[in-house]
């Protein structure tokens, strides 16, 4: 979980440091967040693995594939820009779509959590 929150926190961070001007603070925030977005993701693959058949554990890891892509789409467009300043429409859009794909991502895993069976305890 901890892997996650560090992903979270990176990748909102980005937005955030836009909206404040410091478009090299999202950039550098977007880098970041890769190799930890590729942690997530190779977790989660792990678990699909070990959980064959659960409908959760796949449905997770088959949303880091658009995940990773928007994550690397918005920082390689940004990269080129640092120099001028600006933020690209690709570099935002990618952004947006990313945060998109980790909310849903996060509505699957509570959804799940709340549809999981739980263990009933004799008294």
């Amino acid at each position: 979980m901890g892997g996650r929150a560090v992903l979270a926190s990176l990748v909102s961070i980005a937005p955030l440091a836009d909206l404040a001007g410091a478009h090299g603070l999202a950039f550098w925030a977007l880098v970041a967040a890769l190799p930890a977005a590729c942690v997530c993701a190779l977790g989660s693959f792990g678990a699909f693995l070990d959980g064959r058949g659960d409908a959760v554990a796949s449905l997770q890891a088959l949303l880091w594939i658009p995940a990773l892509v928007l994550l690397l789409t918005a920082a390689a467009a940004r990269g080129p820009m640092l120099a001028t300043g600006a933020v690209p429409r690709l570099g935002v859009t990618a952004l947006v779509a990313c945060l998109a794909v980790l909310a849903l991502k996060a509505v699957v895993f509570a959804c799940g959590e709340l549809l999981a069976p739980r263990p009933v305890t004799a008294p």
